[in-house]
């Protein structure tokens, strides 16, 4: 004992470490644990001495809650917790006093050079089928520690942007990755205001939101293995593997004073806002880090393993739809309550615009797994008043077999649409049998969206993600190459989609990287006028590369690192990125409201969108070819806005030849003129506004292969 601290009831709600002038109430939630012991540290010092304040069951709990008030604490005071309960694995229940717990809702955790999660363990083991795991070592000099946080805060009047997703154009990034390599210029590599060093370029690029890898706490070295290409030591670098789901990562500040990561976060999103661009937090609901039943015992698990997670039949096991170990028990009330306050906390405290849910399938599953019709963790999210702006996007499947892209239950939800991917993926590579979904995917998958009252932008376009090949790599690789990580390339998908164009990997064959150049602009292209939220993967832009690895979740290295270098060697590739989202946010037509329905709105005689076959006919929808055109209508009643905008011809050719297109007649008055031809080298690939070239022949246009050409109609 260091300090006898004065101890007083304390109030049930709200849960976590609360400050105030006084001092800081403490709250924590075990329905099962006999007894709650809250660990105060003298200092900051890892070795520092710490009280232990034994709980008072009678006094300081309140229903399932335990929760005293310690006056004088003040912001920057650490803590831990012990929780002692009954040891019955065959029953669920994994209490262990001797395991220092993180609070749940802590705002913010001790940064921890090497988090040993060894000490965390129960060394498990059985005897005569009994599980044994009981652990007596004690893990309190090792565990990272809780930080009471002053949420005060100079917002500077800022306040979630919340654009309508239909406006959105978004940029997936990594936190660390964005700005770690020493040619990234940053003087904050790494961290939080790295990436507030990097706001001109991203307002330069013309993108509405960034969506983040995770940056809730996780332990980087929670699978060291080595790279036996390198011989260097592999992490966690993607960040897939919660511990705290309230603190944002501590490594990603260049302030390494205790809570220093919540002020520098806040800082972050202050500034992005500054600039117009929202934020959205990959969130990851779906597992922790605590694993299978031969994992560390961090927080949840020894707080009340059976509510949090979901049980085995044999409640010694963890049913495992996650693929990590453990699955969340997300429809369980009081997880649901975690999850709801969790969500309120980033949007209410943290200012955050959305969040996209890492296997969010797994929200609807039941407390046995099974997949709900109405789930009520998904329908509180989408129905919560406070989040009523937010954006909710979900991956919509999980590790358990579940796949719901186009109907996710709970509402509103937008989802990332894989669909859009494979077939947009497949068609540039050549397949001529995927034209028609082609259409389709340009239209805004009203197959996946529209029975359930959804809207185009309901979908998520996406070429690329974290998770596989980037742009440039799609281009330059038929396989995938993981032997870095240790897996004897076994991990990361096989199903790609990609191809070489005759080489794997790099080529200085000069007809091989102009093709490729060419395929990654018709991906951005695709994505930019198709109907729906495009997402751009971060470094695509500029042909970033991870030399065919498909899987770099443990490469905290160059591979994942954004090499700057490539701004230069890829310039036109990025002026024609820059170009075509500003080409997108200046049309209405393409971020329309509703599907198309082939329909004339104004009276004009043409319908929203038409489509044709490269002779100018109706096509056969079975026999196209790898040629398609549409026409789309730009009045204002044909695309739900509140201006007129332009009528668009736009061509695709994905074969490997040229080809000849009928182009029909513009309305009278007006003529096509050329915006967009990928074929064409930089600059005169992608037009300015007011330099957009007549046609040489009015009724026809030679198409190159693989490339994509738009034109517009203007009063010459």
């Amino acid at each position: 004992m260091v300090n006898n601290y004065v101890v007083y009831f304390g109030k049930p709600l709200p849960l976590g470490a609360s400050l105030n002038e006084y001092g800081v109430n403490f709250s924590i939630f075990s329905r099962h644990a006999t007894a709650v012991t809250l660990i105060l540290f003298e200092s900051p010092a890892q070795d520092s001495p710490y009280e232990e304040i034994r709980l008072d069951r009678k006094k300081n709990k309140t229903g399932d809650i335990w929760h005293c008030f310690v006056p004088n604490i003040k912001a920057g005071s650490q803590y831990l917790y012990k929780v002692d309960g009954p040891f019955i694995p065959e029953r669920g229940l994994r209490f262990n006093f001797h395991k220092a717990l993180i609070d749940p809702y802590a705002k913010a955790l001790t940064s921890v050079a090497r988090w040993d999660f060894k000490d965390c363990l129960a060394y498990n083991y059985k005897e005569n089928g009994k599980d044994l795991s009981y652990s007596y070592h004690d893990n309190i000099k090792t565990q990272p520690r809780c930080i009471v946080i002053d949420d005060n805060f100079d917002w500077q009047g800022d306040i979630p942007l919340n654009y309508p997703l239909r406006f959105s154009v978004l940029y997936e990034t990594h936190v660390r990755g964005l700005t770690q390599n020493p040619n990234s210029g940053a003087i904050h590599p790494g961290t939080y205001r790295g990436l507030i060093e990097k706001i001109p370029f991203l307002k330069d690029l013309g993108i509405t939101g960034l969506e983040l890898l995770p940056i809730q706490e996780f332990n980087e070295m929670e699978f060291p293995r080595i790279n036996p290409l390198t011989g260097e030591t592999l992490v966690n670098y993607w960040g897939y593997s919660t511990v705290a789901f309230f603190a944002p990562k501590a490594s990603y500040a260049s302030d390494r004073a205790p809570g220093a990561q919540v002020y520098e976060f806040k800082e972050m999103v202050r500034e992005l806002h500054k600039a117009g661009i929202e934020v959205i937090l990959d969130i990851v609901f779906n597992h922790t880090a605590e694993g299978n039943e031969l994992g560390p015992t961090i927080s949840f698990r020894g707080l009340d393993n059976n509510i949090y997670y979901m049980l085995d039949e044999n409640r010694r096991y963890y049913k495992n739809y996650s693929g990590c170990g453990n699955t969340m028990n997300c429809n369980h009330p009081v997880v649901r309550s975690f999850i709801i306050d969790c969500l309120h906390y980033w949007v209410m405290e943290m200012h955050v615009d959305g969040f996209r849910f890492d296997l969010g399938s797994i929200l609807g599953r039941d407390q046995q797994g099974r997949l709900m019709e109405n789930p009520p963790t998904l329908e509180l999210i989408a129905e919560d008043p406070i989040l009523s702006n937010t954006k909710i996007i979900a991956e919509a499947w999980d590790a358990g077999g579940a796949y719901q892209v186009g109907w996710f239950p709970g509402g509103r939800w937008a989802e990332w649409n894989d669909r859009f991917r494979d077939d947009v993926r497949l068609f540039w590579r050549g397949a001529s049998h995927v034209t028609r979904y082609l259409a389709t995917r340009l239209s805004g998958s009203s197959d996946l969206y529209l029975r359930d009252g959804r809207k185009p932008f309901h979908s998520i376009n996406f070429i690329t993600s974290h998770d596989g090949f980037t742009m440039r790599d799609l281009v330059s690789y038929s396989y995938k190459h993981n032997e870095g990580n240790g897996e004897d390339n076994r991990d990361g998908g096989d199903s790609n989609n990609s191809a070489n164009y005759g080489i794997e990997g790099p080529s200085t064959d000069p007809d091989i990287e102009r093709l490729r150049e060419r395929q990654i602009k018709n991906f951005i292209a695709t994505m930019m006028i198709s109907l729906g939220t495009p997402m751009l993967l971060g470094g695509d832009e500029f042909g970033r590369t991870q030399q065919g690895n498909n899987n770099a979740y443990c490469q905290d290295n160059k591979i994942s690192w954004y090499d700057w270098s490539f701004l230069e060697t890829y310039r036109g590739l990025y002026r024609f990125t820059k170009e075509i989202i500003a080409f997108r946010l200046r049309h209405p037509g393409f971020m329309r409201p509703e599907f198309y329905t082939g329909r004339d709105g104004n009276y004009n005689a043409i319908p929203d969108i038409s489509w044709f076959d490269h002779n100018g006919e109706t096509p056969d929808w079975d026999d196209l070819g790898s040629y398609l055109a549409l026409r789309m209508d730009g009045s204002r009643s044909d695309i739900l806005a509140d201006r007129d905008d332009n009528d668009f011809f736009i061509m695709f050719n994905g074969g490997e030849k040229r080809c000849l297109f009928n182009v029909c007649d513009p309305l009278e008055g007006k003529k096509w003129v050329r915006a967009v031809d990928t074929s064409i080298p930089s600059p005169n690939d992608i037009l300015e506004p007011g330099t957009e070239a007549p046609l040489f022949f009015p009724h026809r246009y030679l198409l190159n292969d693989h490339s994509i050409v738009i034109l517009i109609s203007k009063f010459i």
